[in-house]
């Protein structure tokens, strides 16, 4: 952390990259099992950071080292709602082979700061720990009362962190009505129409798809390998997935899809069929670069295989087997895809639900999505903000429970050269410093403006 200087302020983009190095030398991987590495430490060096400028955060843990701190400031103005600000501390794995980096070392090079979580999100729980501590060495107020959260276990759904603190702690997010984290709020640079200049646009997450990890059970006649079995649950398995791989999906432009697609049209001159979702607006969609990706994953509801599970020897035919499946599904599809992906499996295959979370959409309007485009404007003059719905899923989920609104907004200011999208969760993850100095400003002056 930086040293305090008498008489001299320490805005936050001082900050930010140290802070934001030091967090990444923390390795809080969480596998998504017993083995996970915990939270516990990282929780402690933000307790360490707000103890440091007078204040006075909660620590606590759902289970012995996944902690989650909370600290939660006054407004300047009591008759506003509240707000919510969060992060995740923990990531997930990276094998240091595949890396030019180690992913643990928070090392600088070529103007980036590599490493583990340095996009998702300890660049954000950076920005987050500057602009508080920036609030509490002035004496400033943000704009709303406002619980600042840094929660354990997002990556594994968050049942150690943020759906246990909603359930638990309820009352550190008593009076507020929405919630700001992750993945929103970077640019993308976009092609303008004819021989203009191109145009930084600006993406806020004000919608996520839910979530719907399965697992198929397929159930048969166990027997030996060289004999015949009409029976054989590998077989039963297979037919299964192919099935539900050769399933289309049919598409459709949910409110912040379709804000999206407007706004890209109107910036490139480049049109779409607005309201025949089943032609893909491939030309239109090619204008974001590598963040298409994200856009293409909610055009419409997923399931995908990840993993497979069967037999225990050569020559034996097994009485089951298993496969993880990882759904997706838009605003209210969440009934259509568990009765679409049970139809699809078969008779012989048991459709069982190990983690179900909602789908989320937010408006793009009202004071706090002004806030964030006048943040932004203040470093970023003419630039375009637009809404996109976000195809993985955040903390924002466990607040819902509580009524609260979710919204991604995590400011970064980026180089059109740079694939940020295949950052997330990607080998040599790293983001510039001077996007992450962008941020911290935009993220002090969205706590103002909120």
């Amino acid at each position: 952390m930086t040293a305090e200087q008498p008489g001299l302020r320490i805005a936050p983009e001082d900050e930010v990259v140290e802070l934001c190095r030091d967090l990444i030398r923390i390795p809080t991987v969480n596998t998504g099992g017993d083995d996970s590495q915990g939270e516990r430490a990282a929780a402690e060096y933000v307790m360490a950071s707000l103890h440091e400028v007078g204040l006075d955060p909660v620590l606590v843990e759902s289970r012995p080292g996944r902690a989650s701190v909370m600290v939660r400031i006054e407004g300047a103005d009591p008759s506003l709602p509240g707000l919510v600000v969060h992060g995740h501390l923990d990531v997930v794995p990276a094998d240091a082979a595949d890396w030019h980096v180690d992913p643990f070392a928070g090392e600088e090079r070529d103007g980036c700061l590599w490493g583990r979580g340095a996009v998702d999100m300890k660049d954000m729980d950076a920005m987050l720990l500057a602009s508080i501590r920036d609030l509490a060495r002035t004496g400033a107020r943000p704009a709303r009362t406002t619980t600042f959260a840094f929660f354990a276990d997002e990556e594994a759904g968050g049942v150690h962190g943020s759906i246990w603190a909603a359930r638990t702690h309820p009352e550190w997010f008593e009076g507020a009505t929405e919630a700001v984290s992750e993945v929103g709020g970077f640019s993308v640079t976009i092609p303008a129409r004819g021989t203009g200049a191109p145009t930084r646009a600006y993406l806020v997450q004000t919608a996520e798809k839910g979530i719907a990890w399965l697992r198929l059970h397929a159930r048969g006649r166990a027997g030996h390998g060289s004999v015949p079995n009409d029976a054989n649950a590998v077989v039963r398995l297979a037919q299964a997935l192919a099935r539900i791989d050769a399933h289309v999906w049919p598409r459709e432009y949910i409110a912040s899809v379709r804000g999206l697609l407007d706004g890209l049209s109107e910036l490139t001159g480049i049109p779409y069929a607005a309201h025949d979702p089943s032609t893909l607006p491939a030309q239109l969609l090619h204008t974001l670069g590598g963040a298409q990706g994200f856009v293409l994953g909610t055009l419409r509801d997923t399931a995908q295989p990840t993993m497979l599970t069967s037999g225990y020897k050569h020559n034996v035919i097994p009485q089951t087997a298993s496969a993880a499946l990882d759904c997706r599904f838009l605003p209210g599809h969440e009934d259509t895809l568990m009765a679409t992906v049970r139809e699809l499996a078969g008779e012989h295959v048991e459709v069982e639900v190990v983690h179900f979370d909602v789908a989320l959409d937010a408006p793009f309007n009202g004071s706090i999505v002004e806030a964030m485009k006048q943040a932004l404007w203040s470093q970023d003059p003419g630039a375009a903000v637009l809404p996109y719905c976000l195809s993985g899923g955040t903390d924002n989920k466990a607040l819902a429970t509580l009524g609260i609104a979710g919204y991604g907004f995590a400011p970064l200011r980026l180089p059109a050269e740079l694939d940020f999208v295949s950052m997330f969760h990607g080998v040599d993850e790293r983001v510039p410093v001077d996007s992450l100095r962008f941020g911290a400003r935009v993220l002090r002056r969205f706590l103002d403006l909120a």
